[in-house]
């Protein structure tokens, strides 16, 4: 294995921390030092049932001596299966699925222009999207998040995306033209800073929609499968999308990723139009419906609310304890963000020092991502040593500027 610090032969692509995990339990994860780090992270909101949930490992395990893969040429019972019970639980009649979120926008995007397309109008081709959004890293995706630091350098942006500022319903009705198919955002923004589109926003955008003919598209990836206490983030503004791409939770630390779609947009997405060699293979569909099993258990979204009040209003403590720090607590259910008035890097940082981890978002937040099965010991071990970093850095804030420098 290649020390750290020397030559790696991966993609220099990741600022690496020089920590690696070797096992995990719950809200934790074990180092190969032996050290017990608080997971606040969840692998971007991934593990959203933590780390060896029995019932998940169960599932893989058992489906891991059967069959792997067989391809989507030939049916695949299981597949069948979670699609029929996502479909019973959302506003969905239709679902493909992928191995990441980003396919999931990939597949999204080409399901709203099909649809056009089959309806006469090919012209309608384009997507309003918003400010901030992070939509993942294909080509087609870094074009609809717009933002320039994941640009640059990939030549000509991929066209059909018009961006407008967050929220700004009047700048959305300016943008519509001949060519606009639809709407593309998130009801909560993750990598944008935890930024949550007002429930009249999300009524507006429906409503401009069904005025205009156009698609009303969410991307559900990071805010979506029970992340809100809900089961979708949506569904708290009482509006349902067209066409929805979700991934992350949905297969609680196993790649999976899903599109999903009403009857009349997906009508165009015939046999030959769109394929996956590995999405939706037997593996992954045993995680799938193993994580559904646990997420449909009655009163486990109410936990996840519950979980949510007692972590946010201990975090205004800390908020009110280190205005120096902090400046407020933002989000919904368990996607937290805390507004710092500190680099974002000098906060992790300082989080790890106190073995928390947490990841980094725009706006000058941190994110806090929470297995949506974290106890309150959990959220009260969290909350001290957030305290903690507070407390050292307003101690020490030159030193600790010149260490992040």
């Amino acid at each position: 294995m290649t020390a750290p610090g020397s030559t790696s032969p991966l993609y220099a692509t990741f600022a690496r921390a020089d920590v690696a995990f070797e096992r995990g339990e719950g809200a934790w994860l074990i180092d190969t030092r032996g050290n017990r780090w608080l997971d606040f992270g969840s692998g971007i909101a991934v593990n959203a049932l933590g780390h060896a949930h029995p019932h998940l490992v169960a599932a893989l395990t058992a489906q891991a001596g059967k069959v792997w893969h067989v391809s989507n040429a030939f049916r695949i019972p299981e597949q069948e299966k979670l699609a029929e019970r996502l479909v019973a639980n959302s506003f969905a009649d239709r679902c493909f699925f992928t191995n990441s979120g980003a396919e999931a926008l990939e597949c999204a995007f080409k399901t709203v222009r099909r649809y056009h397309w089959a309806k006469g109008h090919p012209e309608r081709y384009r997507l309003i999207t918003m400010e901030g959004a992070f939509h993942g890293r294909t080509l087609a995706t870094i074009a609809a998040g717009g933002q320039e630091k994941y640009l640059e350098g990939f030549g000509p942006r991929v066209d059909g995306f018009d961006q407008v500022p967050f929220g700004d319903i009047a700048a959305v009705k300016a943008a519509i033209t001949e060519e606009t198919a639809g709407i593309l955002v998130e009801p909560i923004q993750g990598e944008g800073g935890v930024r949550v589109l007002p429930p009249e926003s999300l009524r507006a955008l429906r409503q401009i929609c069904d005025d205009n003919g156009l698609l009303l598209v969410f991307d559900e990836v990071q805010c979506g499968y029970g992340r809100t206490g809900r089961f979708f983030a949506h569904e708290w503004a009482g509006v349902t999308p067209d066409v929805m791409a979700v991934a992350k939770g949905i297969g609680g630390g196993f790649p999976l990723g899903a599109c999903l779609a009403t009857e009349e947009a997906a009508s165009a997405m015939t046999a030959g139009v769109h394929g996956t060699t590995y999405g939706g293979n037997p593996l992954a569909m045993a995680v799938g419906n193993a994580v559904l099993d646990v997420l449909l258990e009655d009163g486990f979204l109410d936990r996840v609310r519950a979980a949510s009040l007692r972590f946010k209003q201990a975090l205004a403590g800390v908020v009110d304890r280190h205005p120096d720090v902090f400046e407020e607590v933002r989000g919904e259910g368990l996607l937290i963000g805390l507004k710092c008035r500190r680099p974002v890097a000098e906060m992790n940082a300082a989080f790890r020092d106190q073995l928390l981890l947490t990841m980094a978002a725009g706006d000058g937040v941190v994110r806090l991502l929470p297995p949506l099965i974290v106890g309150d010991d959990d959220i009260l071990e969290a909350v001290k040593r957030i305290d903690a970093a507070a407390t050292a850095l307003s101690a020490a804030p030159h030193a600790a500027a010149a260490k992040s420098a």
